[in-house]
């Protein structure tokens, strides 16, 4: 069993780069996919963290981007698309994302306001659907969209390495002592999201790895342990907290419970990261609420 979180090369064609979501390392994984001199950056952090992703695509000789995949339009995989445009001036950096994304990053407010995050307009991107390909020299990308978690949410099937990158549109899985679902607003669509768990699953015999932005590499035994339990993990999460929701319990006191059940080995309450537990328990309840599950 393998779990591939430090930063660089991990298979022929691709890195991991720490993207410092909220200056924590670990909280967010960017990823390059390199061929042939042509290299694609998938995702992008906040834009106080673009002189860092800078900083490493030089140390990895994987500078400049010339691509940027965006797996979905929530603030913390796009927000540093245009400082990352402005850090690169030699290079016109093509931007891609979903078709469904288009508007969604042209007026960011709509996908964003619910975790009260400013994020500037993306103007110019050209629009994937699934079955397109993106070809890296030679390297093809193959796009499948990954709906549930939003509904502008894709996957890329990187066919010669077996491996697929999702977003966040599987579960977030920090290591082995933290997971959480992926039920965000504002457009969280559970039916799309057994669908995407489906097909990810129908995919099992052409891949050996699963990255996920949040957060790494996850091979071989490990990537078959979240294919086997991602539909049920999401269930008993999603019915734990409408249950303890309904109870009238405060954020705060969901947040442990949370922790107790679900991560009882984590570091967070040593650590003092409760209070971030508990902001993303309260964008849990909203992605529950506005999908009218509570």
């Amino acid at each position: 069993m393998v779990f591939i979180h430090k930063e660089g090369k991990f298979n022929d064609n691709s890195f991991l780069i720490d993207g410092f979501l909220f200056g924590a390392s670990r909280s967010l994984a960017l990823y390059v996919v390199e061929n042939e001199g042509t290299r694609m950056l998938i995702d992008t952090s906040t834009a106080d963290q673009a002189k860092g992703i800078i900083k490493k695509l030089k140390m990895y000789q994987i500078y400049p981007i010339h691509k940027i995949l965006l797996t979905h339009a929530h603030w913390d995989h796009t927000a540093g698309v245009n400082e990352l445009k402005a850090l690169m001036p030699e290079v016109d950096i093509e931007v891609l994302a979903s078709e469904n994304a288009i508007d969604n990053l042209k007026e960011p407010a709509a996908m964003n306001d619910v975790f009260e995050a400013i994020v500037e307009p993306i103007e110019e991107v050209t629009p994937l659907k699934e079955g397109d390909i993106i070809d890296l020299n030679g390297l093809k990308l193959e796009v499948f969209n990954f709906f549930g978690h939003t509904m502008d949410s894709i996957a890329l099937f990187d066919e010669k390495n077996r491996n697929i990158f999702t977003g966040d549109a599987i579960m977030n899985k920090s290591g082995y002592t933290y997971v959480q679902p992926t039920f965000m607003p504002p457009e969280f669509n559970e039916s799309e999201l057994l669908k995407t768990f489906q097909k990810l699953r129908d995919m099992k015999g052409k891949l050996n790895s699963i990255t996920l932005a949040h957060f790494g590499v996850w091979t071989d035994a490990d990537f078959e342990t979240i294919l086997d339990e991602m539909e049920e993990f999401h269930f008993k999460t999603k019915n734990a907290i409408i249950q303890w929701y309904n109870k009238n319990l405060s954020s705060r006191e969901i947040a442990l419970k949370y922790f107790k059940t679900f991560i009882p080995n984590s570091k967070m309450v040593e650590y003092g990261l409760l209070d971030d537990l508990e902001m993303n328990i309260k964008w849990l309840i909203e992605g529950l609420k506005l999908s009218g599950f509570i």
